[in-house]
């Protein structure tokens, strides 16, 4: 019997292929059936874990035309790491052996929104946890309104989805720095972290940055 080993390139296509059914209207809704919740009662093995923001436009079952078992997925609004966020995606790689981790941002962010607005001299501060929600966005912020201060543009003059994409990868570069053992499974060669942000209008994921070998061919027209 041929086993199929769910290698990070492998499951990386998978994710594309079902998004890019998604986006066409035509997606399969697999696995969702009373004989896949009865098969998935006493254990689980997705393929991927994802962790995004908690926005209620990103539902990555759907997005992915997933179905019950194939996603562990972690949320929280902004996709901001925490200590909960790293343990359970340690989780996802150590006990439950998933070769992916895709993180997803997306345009239109209230959380994005609301670190931007933050930076305002005249914005009314925050409740206490809504704050130490946004602040880890805040660096990105700063960094996109330096950018706009050498060229001379006022910084109120800031891309939001540029600040999302800088978020992004500061996302990405925090779980390397946070988890040895995820850093280690990508060393190894059996885990790759795709960096992905989800267009809501045209409903793509588009990869910004991969970490591991999860690079795939390109889709079929």
């Amino acid at each position: 019997m041929i086993v199929d080993e769910p290698t990070p390139r492998k499951v990386w296509d998978e994710m594309r292929r079902g998004n890019a059914r998604f986006v066409s209207g035509e997606p399969r809704h697999p696995r969702q059936d009373v004989d896949r919740r009865h098969e998935l009662a006493h254990h689980q093995r997705p393929r991927a874990a994802l962790f995004g923001c908690s926005d209620s436009r990103l539902a990555a079952e759907i997005i992915f035309d997933k179905g019950l078992g194939d996603l562990f997925v972690v949320r929280n609004a902004g996709q901001v790491v925490s200590d909960s966020v790293v343990g359970s995606l340690e989780y996802a790689v150590a006990v439950l052996e998933v070769p992916l981790i895709v993180v997803l941002g997306h345009d239109e962010c209230g959380a994005v929104a609301a670190a931007i607005d933050s930076t305002n001299p005249d914005a009314a501060p925050l409740p206490p946890h809504i704050w130490r929600l946004i602040a880890p966005i805040v660096p990105a912020v700063r960094r996109v309104q330096r950018e706009l201060s050498k060229t001379g543009r006022p910084i109120d003059d800031i891309d939001a989805e540029h600040v999302g994409r800088e978020h992004l990868r500061d996302t990405v570069a925090e779980l390397l720095h946070s988890s040895e053992l995820i850093s280690d499974a990508i060393a190894e060669g059996r885990l790759a972290i795709v960096g992905a942000n989800y267009r809501l209008e045209e409903g793509t994921a588009v990869p910004d940055i991969i970490v591991g070998p999860a690079d795939a061919e390109p889709l079929a027209s």
